[in-house]
């Protein structure tokens, strides 16, 4: 765990190398946006007029500067947990205080984020190979582009260590190529350099009727920034910072270039004007690196998601999911589900839509939510330093307007596509809102017992010999975070369901701390070389390898001589053996015979079906190659007063 987190810190100070990995890592998304914004400005309105082109490069040109530069690069990278980025480390952050308030905000941020995750490698990928019908006018783009997908979603389950480190090179020469292209053909048109004046932005969406779709297509501009926050943890803010300084002036170039070819007389509707700035004898070239370009993107995006859903399932608002580490690559994962369910929603994404102009129709709604949301927790941020409540208002209002304005351009999108991407959104925030929901109803109700009046009746159990030896080391995992008490089905698994002898009890608790990395533990003996209680402490970001780390906790007790581990078993201690574990899992089962309110009664129904989607306990805590035994309680919700049989009154004789 040091060494990652010492690697991970080299790559986050400002050199050279820090400055190439983040190209690759950060940028992939907003860095793949010329393929499509200037198009889908273009099919609002056929109008090559230097009031509709010029006020349109102004508008993508200040969409950078104010939402992208201002707001993320400036601002929300500064709002970071022990170094990590993101809407839900940025809530981890602010969960202490203003839990209760934040979590549904969060919630919904994170499932819009999915849902662009899902779309964006299809019309980034889509835009790309389009370009080859510039060359090969009848080339089947929906097999290739298909195919395409495929593979970037089936190499996740290999990982990317290999290839990775070509992926910051890769992405210096598309930058660079961006911005040559740009320059070549800006003298077409050099009035295009009036752009830079808002002016030209600001009459444009006055005097357009349509603009709303105009905005529409301009914030895909900006669509990468909320996956630059995400990936603050990974490369740090100065990296991330200064090469934005060099991404930012290639995108611009690049738009004022395809902006100039527009105005002039090369222009052709019918040719993205991204290819139409290329030579001819180049288009072939400009195919191929879009296309890894676009790889490479998806590839981020899809890090991304594996890590939000990492991150929600330690936060509780996620079942718990088989993670797989495929590579040594810093902070890579590998969620088998998520990969395979948003590999999916990606092909229905290509097979509904055809082709990137309708995608484009889907894309960039989601994300407005995911904008909005973040600016919410960063208001809430701000408040948290103690920043003064009126800088703190006129952030939420400043670029509250900015995305509300956004998000009402884009809901015009919605019959046309918008519909999509809300439609995943909506599915995966109910999933989180309802998971919570039922988690902290089932903690509710959970009742608990005074450990100091059981300590004695387990110590008689250990010492009575009739009783069958059930394991030399009992391990339950366990609720509560105060060690005075403890639940009182443990008591019941231990006592009464089958009494349970053995040499040691040990009762572990984890709680999922609120800095990302942090990984720890307190030890407290309830009863010398019998009942032990562990506590230990995960970052949200740190997997619970509960068998690996109670391992290591029991050797430093082994050195402290706090615990004697050798078996009870006079044969085994002679020879210097150590005892057997056996962990206990208690699984609660929402009762149909609860007696709660009806809504309370669907959310811990809906609770039983969504636990089918995730893993077992004993699989989520690290323990499928342990002795284990799953024991099921039901879990009993009642909130108003039952009757109560009662004898008799004339009894017949």
């Amino acid at each position: 765990m040091n060494s990652t987190i010492n690697d991970k810190s080299s790559l986050k100070r400002l050199s050279m190398a820090g400055l190439l990995v983040t190209l690759g890592i950060v940028f992939g998304d907003i860095g793949t946006s010329p393929l499509y914004v200037m198009k889908a400005i273009e099919s609002v309105t056929p109008d090559y007029s230097p009031e509709y082109i010029i006020g349109a490069v102004s508008c993508v040109i200040w969409t950078l500067t104010l939402q992208t530069t201002i707001k993320y690069v400036l601002l929300a990278l500064r709002a970071d947990n022990k170094g990590e980025g993101g809407i839900l480390a940025l809530f981890a952050l602010l969960r202490k205080k203003y839990g209760k308030k934040l979590w549904i905000v969060a919630a919904i941020g994170a499932a819009a984020l999915v849902a662009d995750g899902v779309i964006t490698p299809a019309v980034t990928v889509t835009s790309a190979i389009e370009g080859l019908e510039i060359v090969m006018p009848h080339v089947p783009i929906i097999p290739i582009v298909t195919l395409i997908i495929l593979f970037i979603f089936i190499m996740q389950q290999m990982g990317t260590g290999k290839i990775g480190k070509f992926f910051g090179p890769f992405m210096l020469l598309w930058f660079l190529m961006l911005g040559t292209l740009g320059s070549l053909n800006i003298h077409l048109c050099p009035g295009i350099f009036k752009a830079f004046n808002p002016w030209w932005a600001i009459k444009l969406l006055c005097t357009n009727p349509e603009w709303f779709l105009i905005l529409g297509a301009v914030f895909l501009c900006t669509t990468g920034a909320e996956a630059l926050y995400s990936d603050l943890g990974h490369c740090g803010r100065k990296n991330i910072s200064v090469s934005w300084i060099f991404v930012k002036i290639m995108l611009i170039l690049n738009y004022l270039g395809q902006g100039a070819w527009l105005l002039s007389s090369q222009k052709d509707a019918g040719i993205n004007p991204f290819y139409g700035i290329m030579p001819e004898w180049f288009t072939f070239i400009g195919v191929i690196m879009s296309t890894g370009a676009a790889i490479i993107a998806s590839q981020a995006l899809l890090s991304g998601s594996f890590t939000i859903f990492s991150e929600a399932m330690n936060l509780v608002l996620w079942p718990k999911l088989k993670i797989k580490y495929p590579s040594r690559e810093k902070g890579q994962l590998y969620i088998p589900a998520v990969n395979w369910a948003l590999l999916a929603g990606c092909l229905l994404t290509v097979l509904i839509f055809r082709d990137s102009s309708h995608m484009e129709a889907a894309y960039g709604l989601a994300i407005t939510i995911t904008m909005l949301m973040t600016t919410v927790l960063l208001t809430f941020y701000l408040h948290s330093l103690n920043v003064n409540i009126v800088i703190c208002s006129a952030f939420i209002i400043f670029f509250g307007i900015i995305e509300g304005v956004f998000f009402i351009a884009n809901l015009f999108k919605f019959t046309h596509g918008g519909w999509f991407s809300i439609l995943i959104a909506g599915i995966v925030a109910t999933v989180m809102i309802i998971w919570n929901k039922a988690i902290r109803l089932r903690t509710s109700y959970v009742q608990y017992y005074d450990i100091g009046k059981a300590k004695e009746i387990i110590v008689d159990i250990k010492n009575d010999h009739e009783i069958p030896k059930f394991a030399s080391n009992l391990v339950y995992l366990v609720q509560t975070s105060d060690d005075k008490n403890i639940e009182s089905k443990v008591i019941y698994s231990i006592i009464n369901k089958q009494p349970k002898r053995a040499d040691h009890y040990w009762f572990v608790h984890v709680t999922h701390v609120d800095e990302p990395e942090t990984l720890e533990y307190s030890a407290k003996v309830i009863v010398p070389e019998t009942i032990y209680r562990i506590d230990m402490y995960l970052g949200f970001r740190v997997q619970p390898k509960i068998n690996v780390y109670l391992r290591q906790v029991i050797e430093d007790l082994v050195k402290e001589g706090k615990v004697d581990l050798r078996s009870g078993y006079t044969s085994l201690r002679e020879r210097g053996i150590a005892g057997d574990f056996r962990f206990i899992i208690i699984r609660r089962i929402f009762s149909p015979s609860s007696s709660c309110p009806r809504t309370a009664a669907f959310i811990m129904r809906m609770h039983q079906y969504l636990r089918r989607i995730g893993i077992t306990d004993q699989e989520a805590f690290g323990l499928d190659t342990s002795m284990v035994t799953a024991e099921t309680v039901p879990l009993i919700i009642n909130t108003t007063p039952g009757r109560r049989i009662v004898a008799e009154k004339n009894p017949s004789e």
